[in-house]
């Protein structure tokens, strides 16, 4: 009999959890950390961005967003276009390496790039941070999947995800040492609400998941359904 390793059956264990079950582990162990009055400002942001409907707002499916052109973690450039050309192209806007639940959602997806290749699909991640942290977060959380740097937000702008963290929002996150000036390399304050969007090989959006919550993200298991 062949006996697995522990290390085995945890990486078995991770592979069949749904995203949603890590993110609502993250969330109740931040609740139990963090102070109730921060956790009250983060809720209205939250409620405040839905009021504007941002979401509702964003790139529907059925459009055909501009073509771009960003840099990976290793400074390569990686356009639309030519991602469009091999097949299917998915897209996920997250917010940055120092929000747990983006690094969540990169690595349920990372578990599942065997499958998005099978499909004959492509998949890249895009935030505002610069080329330098995704190299860290790409090492640090050993992804197999380029992610793009979009200095300014332009392509999340283009997409209509992007907001400016508001003055009560910047003062938690700078006492957390989340100095977002220099994770990002500009003074906007401005990020991306999570979307992962599915675009067919001549750009059009096939698929769209867009939430103002950071901690709802699309489950990958959707997504390859939606690539079938």
């Amino acid at each position: 009999m062949k006996w697995r390793s522990l290390e085995q059956k945890i990486v078995d264990a991770a592979e069949k959890r749904l995203l949603w079950e890590t993110l609502a582990e993250r969330k109740e162990k931040i609740a139990n950390y963090v102070p109730a009055a921060t956790l009250e400002v983060h809720a209205r942001v939250i409620v405040e961005l839905k009021a504007q409907g941002l979401a509702a707002k964003s790139l529907p499916v059925g459009a055909k967003p501009q073509q771009f052109t960003l840099p990976d973690h290793n400074g390569r450039l990686f356009s639309s276009a030519d991602l469009l050309s091999r097949g299917r192209l998915i897209l996920c806007f997250f917010r940055g390496r120092w929000d747990p639940f983006c690094c969540g959602q990169m690595e349920a997806m990372n578990r599942v790039l065997p499958e998005i290749d099978s499909a004959g699909a492509s998949l890249v991640a895009i935030s505002p941070q610069t080329v330098k942290q995704s190299f860290f977060m790409v090492d640090q959380h050993k992804l197999r999947f380029p992610l793009l740097s979009d200095s300014g937000n332009q392509v999340a702008r283009q997409f209509g995800l992007v907001y400016r963290v508001p003055e009560e929002q910047q003062a938690i996150y700078r006492r957390a040492f989340i100095n977002l000036p220099f994770v990002n390399g500009d003074e906007s304050w401005e990020l991306p609400i999570p979307a992962t969007y599915i675009l067919d090989r001549d750009g059009t959006v096939l698929f769209a998941s867009v939430n103002e919550d950071y901690i709802e993200r699309a489950e990958p298991g959707e997504i390859l359904r939606r690539l079938q």
